[in-house]
């Protein structure tokens, strides 16, 4: 793990979808049906995946957190390279309007997932 001073630097990957109004419930079944048992296979990086409400509706978040970027580059590697998770995505794109990628670390006060 990447350290500055005494810190871990791990780092986190905030990813937010922005689903088609109305698409949600598509959404959904097919995460539990096709994408959730993908990602399960590979190694366990996801710290949650959460649904938006007020303010945030139409909106799927998840938050990942890797050792460092080499981790994170080589998960989503091998995610990519997966054919199961390449069909689950081939079917999600078209009921998303928008994706925003953030990477983040940690701050070196309070508490860390």
């Amino acid at each position: 793990m990447t350290k500055k001073g005494d810190i871990n630097m791990a780092i986190y990957e905030l990813r937010t979808y922005s689903v088609v109004v109305g698409k949600m419930g598509e959404v959904t079944e097919l995460y539990k049906s096709l994408g959730w048992p993908a990602l399960a296979k590979h190694p366990q990086k996801l710290v949650g995946y959460f649904t938006g409400d007020i303010g945030a509706i139409n909106e799927i978040i998840h938050l990942w957190k890797f050792d460092d970027d080499a981790d994170r580059r080589s998960f989503w590697n091998g995610v990519f390279g997966d054919d199961q998770f390449m069909a689950f995505a081939k079917q999600l794109r078209p009921l998303l309007k928008h994706q925003e990628n953030k990477l983040m670390l940690a701050a070196p006060w309070g508490p860390h997932p």
